[in-house]
């Protein structure tokens, strides 16, 4: 029996790249009268442009990134009953700078997870996307699974993950 919690006021729906984050996330927003966006929206060209020659992007790449995303979180929650934010999230400190001192009743982190194999092979099929197959390798390497989030197995259909999703969480 899954123990429920209040939808909060911001979900992250976090994991690798290729990890279905934007297309569940859009799936899920109608359905808590939300809204998603997805974080890669918000990196600079010049972040795009390193991904897209597969050179992982840097803390010091990432750190201007992280405040924006942060603004727009607290924009956002003047905007919307439940916003939801994809974003790939991968290290403790990087959840932090998200969170920035909130508690769980005003954001919960959903973690998308999945094989290695799995993703590689659903990133594989994906077309005009800026971030290269040749890029999943780190990101697995980067990602420190989290110890306090909703874990989601990706294995399953979009519909399915976002059934589960919601059956962590009372709606209002």
């Amino acid at each position: 029996m899954i123990s429920k919690t209040p939808l909060p006021r911001t979900l992250i729906l976090m994991g690798v790249s290729g990890c279905g984050k934007t297309v569940a996330g859009h799936l899920l927003a109608p359905k808590v009268d939300g809204v998603c966006e997805d974080a890669d929206d918000f990196h600079t060209e010049e972040a795009k442009d390193k991904m897209r020659a597969s050179i992982p992007l840097t803390d010091e790449d990432r750190w201007p990134w992280y405040a924006k995303l942060r603004a727009r979180i607290e924009e956002m929650r003047g905007q919307t009953p439940c916003y939801i934010l994809a974003c790939s999230a991968l290290k403790h400190i990087y959840r932090e700078k998200l969170r920035a001192g909130d508690d769980d009743s005003q954001m919960q982190f959903v973690f998308l997870d999945g094989t290695f194999e799995l993703i590689n092979d659903r990133m594989s099929k994906r077309h005009n996307h800026y971030m290269p197959v040749s890029l999943l390798q780190s990101q697995f390497a980067t990602l420190e699974r989290p110890e306090h989030a909703v874990r989601v197995d990706i294995d399953q259909s979009p519909l399915e993950i976002v059934t589960e999703i919601l059956s962590h969480f009372t709606l209002p």
